[in-house]
Order: C-alpha cells, then structure tokens, then sequence
C-alpha cells in the first residue's frame, strides 16, 4: 500500500471529523493529500464532492439549528461573487492577492483568541464582505471556510448554530462549485472514510465544550490561513 494513499485517505476521514466538529475544515484537511494523489484537475474536483457531502450527515439530525436568515445573508454575496471574482483573477498570479488573505486570517484569529470582536462585522454590509471574501479564498486556493468561520466566531454563534449554519453554507456553496468545476465520482474508499471520520465527529461534537469548540474553530481558521500563506510563497 503506498504512503501517499494511506495519508489520503487519514486526510479524508480527517477532514470528515473537522467539517462535523466545527462546521468547517474538510477541504483544509483532505485536499492536500488528494490533489496530490489524484492529480491537480481529478483531485479538486473529488475534493469538492466529498466536501459536500462532508456536509450532508451532520445537517441533517441539525438542520433546524440553522440560522437561516444570517446563512443567506452570506450565501448570497458569495455566490454571486464567485463567477465575477474568477473572471478578475484569470489569467493573473494570484499568490499576493492568496498571502494576504493568509495574513488577514491570521490576524483575525488572533484578536478573536484575545478576545477582540467587532460588532460592526455582524451587519448586512458585514456578512457581505465576508461572502465576498469566501469566494475570493475559495477562487484563489479553494479555502473559503476561514472567513466564515471568523464571522460565526465574531457573532459568537453557539456552537449547534454554528455548526448547522455553516455545513448549510458549505452545501450549497458546494453544490454551486460542483456546478462550475463538473463531477467527478470519488473512488469507494473515499466514500468510506469520508462516512467515517463524519460519524466519529457528530459522535464527539457534542460532547466537546463550548470553550473548545470556539478554539477548535478558530484554530481550522488558522490552519487555513497559514496554508495560503505556505503554498503561495
């Protein structure tokens, strides 16, 4: 059995467990190995299936914990931003624009962790930003989770909210980007270990307290950002 296929499928099982914890993180964790795997063309667009349905399970035992107006507030922007952000950015070398954003992340996560909020981000122009921002990340390195999981910790969500806000966030900005990139089928394995690592993390999710469950999000925030910041350098 080849290493490379033994981390992707830790990194797939790995990123179920995140995305079902948190709300977030799947792609993070899982796409690295996959892509790599997989190939660059292949590997985004199985990462971008199974990142969807890495949403799936845990919404729905918890869909009626979604805030459902704050959801659309972000959803929105993003969507709409998403074709128009790609158009801006063909063609041009986006790894200034990507380390940016890396840096941005970080930073935000670290007054977040200090206890810093700013109440003008919980606002329509707010969440606004933030959905442009998401499409933005997810255009330039396929990372658009940190900014929203900023703007859940930033609004201090609890953490059922959160977690069923974000996986309606990340499903339907998944079914869009699957829409745009095409679908590919992920091999069985994948399907398998995506099932697992997602059922541990409903099991753990809520037996994990709230104070860590706010740190365990800003902390795939950071992972996040870190990760623009390393591969675009």
């Amino acid at each position: 059995m080849e290493p490379l296929f033994v981390v992707a499928v830790a990194g797939v099982a790995l990123g179920g467990l995140a995305q079902s914890v948190t709300g977030l993180g799947f792609a993070l964790v899982a796409a690295p190995a996959l892509i790599a795997l997989l190939g660059p063309s292949q590997g985004v667009a199985v990462v971008v299936l199974l990142g969807t349905l890495a949403s799936v399970l845990p919404l729905l035992g918890h869909w009626r914990r979604v805030r459902v107006r704050d959801t659309a507030v972000l959803l929105v922007p993003t969507l709409l931003a998403t074709p128009v952000v790609a158009a801006l950015l063909a063609g041009m070398d986006t790894a200034t624009v990507a380390v940016s954003a890396g840096v941005a992340v970080l930073i935000g996560v670290v007054a977040l962790w200090r206890g810093f909020t700013w109440r003008r981000l919980v606002s329509v122009p707010g969440a606004v930003g933030t959905g442009i921002a998401s499409a933005t990340l997810n255009v330039v390195g396929g990372v658009g989770g940190p900014p929203v999981g900023l703007y859940a910790a930033n609004a201090g969500w609890d953490p059922p909210e959160s977690r069923a806000s974000l996986q309606a966030f990340f499903l339907i900005q998944g079914i869009a980007t699957v829409a745009v990139v095409g679908l590919t089928w992920p091999d069985p394995w994948m399907v398998l270990a995506l099932v697992i690592g997602t059922v541990l993390g409903m099991w753990l999710a809520p037996r994990i307290p709230e104070h860590a469950a706010r740190l365990a999000v800003l902390a795939v925030a950071a992972f996040g950002g870190v990760a623009l910041i390393v591969g675009n350098l």
